[in-house]
């Protein structure tokens, strides 16, 4: 299994754009067709996919799943969890945020 923490963020996406472009050719799609589906340039794919892009936003790699007919693999990467029974107040409504607590007593 591939220890996805050894890699730096350009790392990353580089090996996004590989994977994406096998993706896109089994779709049988060229860049252009991405590009149409997508409302990307032609150049944004070809870079995405050679790995001449360090970093990319995270709504343009969105578009791109959509384009493939990918975007259903969001549930793969953060599937949605049951509720948590640590998440619910005393009084039954779901914690917004996550407040840790200091004793004063330790902070000097």
């Amino acid at each position: 299994m591939t220890d996805y923490y050894e890699f730096s963020i350009p790392e990353l996406v580089r090996l996004l754009g590989t994977r994406f472009k096998d993706y896109r050719m089994r779709s049988n799609m060229t860049q252009r067709d991405v590009a149409d589906q997508s409302g990307l340039t032609v150049n944004t794919i070809h870079k995405f996919e050679n790995g001449l892009v360090p970093n990319m936003s995270l709504s343009t790699f969105l578009l791109l799943l959509k384009a493939i007919g990918c975007i259903d693999g969001i549930d793969d990467l953060l599937p949605e969890l049951p509720e948590s029974a640590y998440l619910v107040k005393d009084d039954g409504r779901k914690a917004q945020r996550i407040r840790h607590t200091t004793n004063k007593s330790n902070t000097q």
